[in-house]
């Protein structure tokens, strides 16, 4: 393979964000043929989302057909497109052809997507429709996490191994089919870059630079969860990987070796840089009711409620005495609470 194929792409340099050069090579790109949408054809087909709006940071409104990422013809056709047939594929097979598909290709599908919808942001707060409370740009920290990240998306283009590590965090967890939801679901926190998606009953989260360390430190949790949940208990989960996210302390650093001649692949080392300092901030029981509540809102749940103990906040994953919570109890303590029903139209 040439060593000109195994060369990461910088967007950094000269903050090539654009829609004149490729996100995943930088080649010159002209727009707007050359893109592509950032939720795949088949989503939005499966989905009928093409029509669906979604708002931006600044307010203003547009609808998944046109989030788009500029690429060329040939990222285009050998990377992004075999990456979602890939994943299409194991789509139809249901949660367990999502579960059977190795990290790395989850990563960089969750990647493409959260990359084309971060960009879509930055893009916007050029010319923004009313300025975000917290613009994107002005985040170092959040720029820091982004350029980290970038650098394992190129596994996407170029062949790669990340040497004993994952980039990310991932959790897949089952929608029980008994319980009312709509099929498909998005959230995201470009902050933290954590990166949400429901199909149908597969929901798939992701913390997507954290070198696993959240899915580390909520294995237990995770374990237990490996049962079918109802929509508020998945809603908690999340509610624990945002918050984690927000408390992860630390922006891991990637390395690439020197390519040799001869070599087919990169490989990828990573480092923590700051060992003396906490990997996460304290947990604190007042901001995770934040997340909850926010997690929560479909069912109306206010935060008095929430942290009525505030040693202990609600919670429908566990009982009180901290046994996992089966499904139809949650159903029957959330029976008598009016539910928002636009969600589920």
């Amino acid at each position: 393979m040439p060593i000109s194929d195994l060369t990461l792409y910088d967007p950094f340099e000269g903050m090539r964000f654009g829609p004149e050069q490729c996100f995943l090579c930088g080649t010159p790109t002209t727009p707007p043929t050359d893109a592509v949408p950032v939720f795949a054809p088949w989503l939005m087909e499966r989905y009928h989302l093409a029509e669906r709006p979604i708002q931006l940071l600044d307010q203003s409104i547009t609808t998944y057909q046109h989030l788009t990422i500029s690429c060329c013809a040939r990222c285009r056709t050998q990377h992004v497109e075999p990456l979602e047939a890939q994943v299409a594929e194991a789509a139809a097979a249901g949660l367990d052809g999502l579960r059977a598909l190795d990290e790395k290709t989850l990563f960089l599908w969750l990647g493409k997507m959260f990359y084309g919808v971060l960009v879509t942001e930055l893009l916007t707060e050029l010319n923004p429709l009313i300025k975000p409370r917290y613009p994107l740009a002005e985040n170092a920290q959040m720029f820091r996490r982004f350029q980290a990240y970038f650098q394992t998306l190129q596994a996407l283009r170029v062949p790669t191994e990340f040497d004993d590590f994952v980039p990310a965090s991932i959790f897949i967890l089952e929608a029980d089919a008994t319980q009312p939801a709509l099929p498909f679901e998005y959230d995201d926190d470009l902050t933290t870059m954590v990166f949400s998606i429901k199909l149908d009953n597969a929901v798939i989260t992701s913390c997507l630079v954290d070198n696993g360390i959240i899915r580390q430190a909520m294995r237990g949790i995770y374990q237990q969860a490996h049962r079918p949940l109802h929509p508020a208990q998945i809603a908690e989960f999340k509610a624990r990987v945002y918050y984690a996210a927000y408390l992860f302390n630390v922006v891991p650093d990637y390395f690439a070796r020197s390519v040799q001649a001869g070599d087919d692949h990169v490989v990828m080392d990573t480092l923590i840089d700051d060992v003396t300092g906490p990997v996460f901030n304290p947990w604190d029981n007042s901001g995770y009711g934040q997340a909850l509540l926010e997690m929560w809102k479909p069912w109306h749940i206010p935060l008095a409620e929430i942290m009525q103990n505030p040693a202990q906040p609600l919670s429908f994953l566990y009982d009180k005495s901290g046994n996992p919570q089966p499904v139809e109890k949650v159903a029957e303590l959330l029976a008598q609470r009016p539910e928002d029903k636009s969600r589920l139209n």
